[in-house]
């Protein structure tokens, strides 16, 4: 889609949505799931999940990394989890891994050299395994997820609410050929 179509979109979103769905949303938002991503511009968490706005909220970032928790070096992604499990009070938690990610195939010995910023932030928070078999990277996506997993439990606010049964956090995966999504159970992936 080109940049003016895109423009035009725009237009006819502010023109045909009802006032009344803009008044709800204006009110404040009560997402019941945090959904994290991928930025990359084939995951569309509406389109997966069916989602109406003001329902998901949404991270996004480079591989769907989940940095581990350490209070003394903040990042976004630890801000938009805390926001969303503390002052939102999400019950679902729900990390979205996907086929032919470019960053699970840069852990996996793709050349990033030209990404400078990338190859650190992928080094400072995810573990790179063996070149993959698979050109789609299913299996090494699907371990990535479980490694987002394990990062999510370091976050103590995340804990306590697991604790409490307050919180609920699982494991997606999204193959962008089939468009088929799994979730994980006991540590291996089944179709929704």
């Amino acid at each position: 889609m080109d940049f003016r179509r895109l423009i035009e979109r725009a237009r006819e979103h502010a023109t045909t949505r009802p006032k009344s769905v803009g008044q709800r949303l204006a009110s404040g938002q009560q997402p019941t799931v945090l959904f994290i991503t991928c930025a990359d511009s084939r995951i569309v968490t509406s389109h997966i999940t069916g989602a109406e706005p003001g329902s998901v909220f949404e991270l996004r970032t480079a591989g769907n990394v989940i940095p581990q928790y350490r209070l003394e070096a903040p990042s976004s992604e630890m801000a938009t989890i805390e926001f969303a499990v503390v002052q939102l009070g999400v019950s679902e938690v729900v990390v979205c891994g996907h086929s032919h990610c470019g960053a699970v195939s840069a852990l996996h010995g793709a050349d990033i050299g030209h990404l400078p910023t990338m190859r650190g932030w992928l080094a400072r928070h995810a573990r790179t395994g063996a070149a993959a078999a698979d050109p789609a990277l299913r299996e090494e996506g699907r371990q990535h997820v479980l490694e987002q997993l394990r990062n999510l439990e370091t976050y103590p606010f995340v804990r306590d609410r697991l604790h409490t049964g307050d919180l609920r956090v699982h494991g997606w995966f999204y193959d962008i050929e089939t468009g088929e999504v799994s979730t994980s159970v006991a540590a291996a992936f089944q179709p929704l």
